[in-house]
């Protein structure tokens, strides 16, 4: 594979990259010096860890309810070091980010902040928690599921030089725009980078070139990596920058939590937790669903060998018949009751750590009291939607709860008597506004309480369960 050797120039450039980078460079002389002085002593006696974080896959964010990220459980393990509570505080608009934590609205960045020289001047560092490149974010080409690696690789972008003459959406005032301005010095040619708008994020431009709308995006690794398992159709592979380090902000003004926050990261990174915490973010792969699985069910004479369970569980069920939980364990285990998923999701049925007791399922639970525990999950669901008149729709209602949680699909109700939509219809209405709850304008919302999500994945969750258990309960009376 090609290369491109940067010249002193961009050499330079590459110091000064980063993932958050959406400080205007004319904003970099304004906050020279903190406004306020906290250090570790004060945090101490208030009991409390401040947190300015964005909402995003490696920040912070809500997964089936539980509070996750991977700077998140970092710092929450941090906190817990310190005895004091993790508070986050949601940084809407990170052009503000220096400010906020020189004026003391909070002590740390979480926002996989990369450490640059201009920052540097501004605020303090800890030592880093990763190092990662940036890479192009660029769609597979169409068919790509049916062709030969070798044949894929020629439609795809590798070398940074074919850039030239292509539109690359990026945020204006993020160092992926100045990359790109450098990286067109090294190839000697035009590359059409197309300035975004600052209220649009940088995952957001990533769901944009999964849904064909722009060809191509860039942003670091780890997020890319993140992203990717939710956008199979993305490719990741092209890296056009050296590995930058990622590490938390704070003030100049608090040395000792700096060196406090050093020596505890240091022991950290070293221990089996913190590498857990790696590959649970960035190194899990969902199994793929094969076709030739799904019709191997379909020619056979039952649906799997825990049929009698899902039988015996729907008839203690509130009105769900047992193809309906068994389609949503096809969908998440494939009836395999020992896996373990994203987020320390486990079992047939993906019970997170924190939902699971709540109905009597471990990991080490039986696949009958797994079986038994989803349909008490599902039944509570079902029974919290009696405000929607239709059953089918108040299915629909159970099934997005059971995979995103009550919170998201409320806010989406919410969006959806907004913006004139019905909310207590799924179909074409409350799902819509599930979508755009991965775009900034509508998460930012006042009526929205949950933050972003992946609204996507829901969306296709729901519709590919219910076809399924529709035909499953046509032909496994």
């Amino acid at each position: 594979m090609r290369f491109f050797i940067p010249t002193l120039l961009s050499f330079l450039s590459l110091l000064i990259l980063s993932n958050c980078s959406v400080e205007a460079e004319k904003n970099v002389e304004k906050f020279e010096r903190p406004s306020i002085s906290i250090d570790l002593a004060e945090i101490l006696k208030r009991g409390k860890l401040t947190v300015l974080a964005e909402n995003s896959s490696t920040s912070f964010f809500i997964y089936r309810g539980k509070k996750m990220g991977f700077e998140y459980e970092i710092l929450k393990e941090f906190a817990n070091e310190l005895g004091v509570e993790l508070e986050i505080k949601i940084v809407n608009n990170l052009d503000d980010l220096t400010e906020m934590l020189n004026n003391g609205e909070g002590d740390l960045i979480a926002c996989n902040y990369t450490v640059t020289r201009e920052r540097s001047r501004i605020i303090d560092f800890s030592v880093p928690i990763l190092r990662t490149p940036q890479v192009l974010i660029q769609r597979k080409p169409e068919g790509w599921e049916e062709m030969e690696p070798i044949q894929m690789e020629k439609k795809l972008l590798r070398d940074p030089a074919q850039l030239m003459h292509k539109k690359v959406h990026v945020w204006k005032n993020s160092s992926y725009y100045r990359r790109l301005m450098h990286l067109q010095e090294e190839i000697g040619d035009t590359i059409f980078i197309v300035e975004e708008d600052g209220k649009i994020g940088g995952e957001e431009l990533i769901e944009m070139v999964s849904e064909g709308l722009i060809d191509y995006t860039v942003t670091e690794a780890n997020i890319a990596k993140i992203n990717q398992r939710f956008f199979e159709n993305l490719d990741i592979a092209t890296q056009i920058s050296v590995r930058q380090k990622i590490a938390f902000g704070m003030r100049k003004s608090s040395p000792l939590l700096n060196v406090r926050l050093d020596k505890w990261l240091t022991n950290f990174m070293a221990k089996k937790t913190f590498k857990y915490l790696k590959s649970k973010y960035f190194d899990w792969k969902k199994s793929p669903v094969k076709a030739a699985d799904y019709l191997a069910i379909l020619k056979g004479g039952q649906l799997s060998k825990f049929d009698a369970i899902f039988k015996k569980a729907a008839t203690k069920s509130g009105g769900l018949d047992w193809q309906f939980i068994a389609s949503v364990a096809y969908q998440e285990s494939k009836f395999n009751p020992n896996i373990v998923g994203f987020g320390g999701a486990y079992g047939m049925m993906q019970f997170m750590p924190n939902t699971g007791p709540k109905y009597g399922v471990y990991p080490n639970s039986t696949p009958e009291v797994q079986i038994n525990g989803a349909m008490k999950k599902m039944n509570s669901d079902f029974n919290n939607w009696k405000n929607i008149p239709d059953k089918a729709q108040r299915e629909k209602f159970t099934l997005a709860t059971y995979n995103a949680g009550k919170g998201h699909i409320e806010d989406a109700q919410r969006l959806a008597r907004k913006h004139g939509l019905n909310p207590f219809v799924w179909d074409d209405n409350v799902e819509q506004m599930l979508l755009n709850l991965s775009k900034s304008e509508y998460y930012r919302d006042e009526v929205v309480r949950n933050g972003a999500m992946r609204g996507a994945h829901t969306y296709k969750y729901v519709r590919t369960i219910y076809a399924r258990y529709l035909e499953w309960k046509s032909v496994y009376k």
